[in-house]
């Protein structure tokens, strides 16, 4: 059982990216405040105005203590939670709560990484638990690839399929000054990638990219007295089944399909009140299944709803209109930068403006499929 979620009190007030592609002479705390101070001007306050920190670095397991020294606060509240790429989502659900309860009034959210320039790889070592090691798998690779090859075996989705994911990807980018990857892309230059982890190729991974991100929230009647227009957090909610895929009963179906739902209730929406889509699409096989576990398809249809451009420009349901983990950045983690893409779609500011945008979803992707949240952001209109 939960208590009601506070549909629209809070408000997204601030953001900013920083850093976005490759950004050598910066260390990841260093990116990371950057956007911060960026998302604080943003919404037209004194960084001494925040008094509650959320974050999760790639490189620090203290990141909390070190952001509030690099920032010179001494917050009421810091929150270093580490479910991966889906953190900044469960930070939202958070701050929200905390700032109904009247113990905070203004929350930061941030998160930067040097990744690219720092040799590709992150500082934190993450290895396979003791029950998977022994069969050598790439991590986290081999368990999207898993879960690509039990969805094709179920439902007959192919590699081309997959492909329309990376290439409604770049279409995206290809329009978004601050994307990193652009150019043009082909089902058939997808398909003839190298395979890395079968069927998982090259062109279904994300990128490796330096960048980060900040956003800014305090109550939402507050936030309208801002210089930049308010972004409501209408509903919210988080879901975590397993850590390892080999835990999963059934892995083609995540938590997105608990988290999706109860987003949806305290919203007061459906999937067919969303106007646009950002999803963490670490591997191409994640778009597919977040779409049918979020309720935008059936489940096992997802190879066939992302074919024929439904998710590119001109598509019915624009999805990850940045470019996304594909194509515009992936510093490690995404999460953050689909929410920030989502709020920029409500602002009227996106790369890739889609028209007026009432409600836009954000969802979180963390570990191995493990742990999934849902944001969805509205505009006043909603209210």
């Amino acid at each position: 059982m939960g208590g009601d979620f506070p549909r629209g009190r809070s408000a997204i007030a601030g953001l900013a990216t920083f850093g976005v592609g490759e950004a050598p002479g910066f260390s990841s705390m260093e990116l990371t405040a950057r956007a911060a101070v960026l998302a604080v001007a943003d919404a037209g306050l004194r960084i001494d105005a925040i008094d509650a920190l959320f974050i999760c670095q790639p490189d620090d397991f203290f990141a909390g203590l070190s952001f509030a020294e690099y920032l010179g606060l001494s917050p009421r509240f810091t929150d270093n939670n580490r479910t991966g790429g889906s953190a900044f989502m469960s930070h939202v659900i958070t701050a929200v709560m905390m700032l109904e309860a009247g113990y905070i009034d203004t929350a930061l959210i941030a998160y930067g990484s040097n990744q690219r320039t720092n040799g590709g790889k992150l500082a934190t070592s993450i290895k396979p638990n003791s029950w998977d090691a022994p069969y050598r798998p790439l991590f986290p690779l081999s368990s999207y690839a898993l879960a690509a090859a039990r969805h094709m075996h179920e439902y007959g989705t192919t590699r081309e399929q997959l492909a329309e994911v990376a290439v409604a990807a770049r279409q995206w980018a290809n329009t978004n000054p601050e994307a990193f990857a652009k150019g043009p892309l082909s089902i058939e230059e997808c398909l003839a990638s190298r395979i890395i982890s079968s069927p998982i190729s090259v062109r279904d991974c994300c990128l490796v990219t330096d960048g980060a991100a900040a956003i800014v929230l305090t109550r939402t009647d507050r936030a309208r007295d801002m210089p930049r227009p308010a972004v409501p957090v209408l509903g919210a909610a988080a879901a975590t089944w397993w850590n390892s895929i080999a835990q999963a009963s059934d892995v083609t179906t995540t938590a997105a399909a608990e988290s999706g739902p109860r987003a949806y209730h305290a919203a007061g929406i459906g999937p067919a009140d969303v106007q646009t889509v950002q999803l963490y699409d670490a591997f191409t096989i994640n778009t597919v299944l977040f779409l049918e576990d979020l309720g935008f398809c059936p489940k096992g249809e997802g190879g066939r709803f992302v074919s024929g451009g439904t998710i590119a420009p001109g598509g019915t349901l624009p999805v990850n209109t940045n470019g996304g983990g594909m194509s515009y950045c992936h510093p490690g983690m995404y999460g953050l930068f689909a929410i920030v893409e989502a709020a920029r779609q409500i602002r009227g500011e996106a790369a890739n403006q889609l028209g007026k945008i009432d409600v836009a979803l954000a969802h979180g992707n963390g570990g191995t499929l493990s742990s999934q949240a849902t944001v969805i952001l509205g505009s006043a209109d909603t209210l």
